[in-house]
């Protein structure tokens, strides 16, 4: 079930939230308790046990170190126990085939790949890290223990950032979950709803729409009528025109989601961390990751950076951090070679930047806005790698040895207006447009419900597209 599918518009969100509302104070934890593993099972119910799993041993760790006050090694056990635990399910259903493959070609040997397997339980990415940051925070003497379980499952299967994030730590939200009364306001749920309008209408009206030029290249696409160009017949320029176009996707996929998520949590009283904060108007890869995938950053920056010693240990321990936290990320990202390219990619340009390039960007006022986004779209390159229909050298081939093939200026005459409204929503003037037409009651209200209906519009007129991070 996906934000912008009917039933989830139509059918699940106004009877959770209506359940919701009406509930009695107390009972409103559990309301969202129950809702959120309907909403997680309608789509992976074999994949509950896992859930549950996860839940259950961070929650018993977590009071197990609360238990154990003074006694620091007991405490480490209890905190080892969840990192193994945790770690090892994400482990085993996301990497284990992919380094039983690596070995195999590796060493020539022929271990036969785990049956069962080849489908990642949704979201188990991020409700993992959701549930470390909790007991790590706990043994840390961060946050307290929950003793309520109910309490607890409704934070780390909370549906609006159950799938796909953001990723919220447990201390983002505990002060919220433990009011039971006046949790939220009629300003609150106004906002709510239009924070949501905005994140779907990115999903459907710019995403999807900006994302079909990219389909059109490679050629996958759930209509077999269609003709598709085909990575191979496509020239240089075409190319190019296609991963700027699934940039821009990916941008307006995502973080449409997380709009989305942020805007159903506030409707129920919870405030979510920002996600993302215009990215591609960064000056610096320093500055990207500061404006991209915010709390995924967040996480790795304080449950690992910093724990290795951060900028505290020297030039040399810095770059090594980074190093560590970069490959994580890529292979957080997923089990493929294109992935952990895709992060050693960035741990390059930003120890390059910590080195000696950040102080020649910070002098210049053009330029390093132009290669900031020229290496980003690279690196998207590297991202888009491993998915049907785009094989990865000749992808790079077609970037960088200039070849002919089909013209882009088909595409330039039915996108172009499209790549210029993505190019203006990926800036700030969007936001300051807004500030300016929601001072007033009747064009706020005018601007929010005509974007829900022409994002609707698109919703039921439209075959479902699931959100691209979905896969993580």
């Amino acid at each position: 079930m996906i934000f912008s599918s009917i039933i989830f518009l139509f059918h699940f969100l106004p009877f959770t939230l209506a359940a919701y509302y009406i509930a009695p104070a107390r009972a409103k934890n559990t309301v969202l308790f129950i809702c959120s593993l309907v909403f997680y099972c309608w789509g992976e119910v074999r994949f509950f046990p896992v859930m549950l799993s996860l839940i259950l041993i961070n929650y018993l760790c977590g009071l197990a170190i609360a238990h154990f006050e003074g006694r620091r090694g007991w405490q480490r056990v209890f905190l080892v126990a969840a990192l193994v635990g945790s770690l090892g399910m994400l482990f085993y259903f996301k990497y284990a085939n992919f380094v039983l493959e690596s070995v195999n070609a590796l060493l020539g040997t022929h271990f036969a790949p785990i049956e069962g397997i080849s489908v990642l339980p949704l979201g188990i990415s991020f409700y993992t890290f959701q549930t470390l940051s909790y007991t790590i925070d706990v043994y840390r003497h961060d946050v307290g223990s929950e003793k309520n379980i109910i309490d607890f499952g409704a934070y780390v299967v909370m549906f609006p950032q159950l799938i796909a994030g953001p990723i919220v730590k447990y201390r983002d939200v505990a002060a919220q979950l433990h009011v039971y009364k006046h949790r939220y306001s009629l300003s609150q749920i106004e906002e709510g709803m239009t924070i949501f309008t905005f994140g779907l209408a990115k999903k459907v009206l710019l995403a999807d729409a900006v994302g079909a030029l990219w389909t059109d290249i490679i050629g996958v696409a759930d209509d077999a009528s269609v003709t598709f160009v085909g990575l191979a017949n496509a020239s240089t320029p075409l190319v190019w025109l296609g991963i700027l176009a699934y940039s821009f996707q990916l941008y307006f996929d995502f973080s449409g989601y997380s709009m989305m998520a942020i805007g159903m949590g506030k409707m129920m009283g919870f405030e979510f961390p920002q996600n993302f904060n215009y990215p591609y108007i960064s000056a610096s890869i320093t500055e990207f990751w500061r404006r991209w995938h915010m709390t995924l950053s967040s996480w790795f920056r304080e449950y690992v950076y910093i724990p290795l010693g951060g900028n505290r240990k020297g030039l040399r321990r810095q770059i090594f951090n980074l190093f560590i936290v970069e490959l994580l990320t890529g292979i957080w990202h997923g089990a493929n070679w294109n992935f952990i390219c895709w992060g050693l990619y960035y741990f390059v340009l930003l120890a390059a930047e910590k080195l000696f390039l950040l102080k020649h960007l910070q002098k210049g006022r053009v330029w390093p806005h132009i290669y900031t986004l020229f290496f980003v779209v690279v690196g998207w390159a590297m991202f888009v790698g491993n998915d049907p229909g785009v094989q990865f050298g000749l992808l790079f081939r077609k970037l960088f040895v200039p070849s002919g093939g089909v013209s882009p200026l088909y595409f330039l005459r039915n996108y172009g207006v499209l790549l210029v409204v993505s190019f203006i929503c990926c800036t700030p003037l969007i936001e300051k447009l807004w500030d300016k037409l929601k001072k007033r009651s009747w064009t706020r209200v005018l601007t929010v419900g005509l974007l829900l209906v022409v994002s609707t519009a698109y919703v039921v007129g439209s075959t479902n597209s699931p959100f691209l991070y979905f896969n993580f």
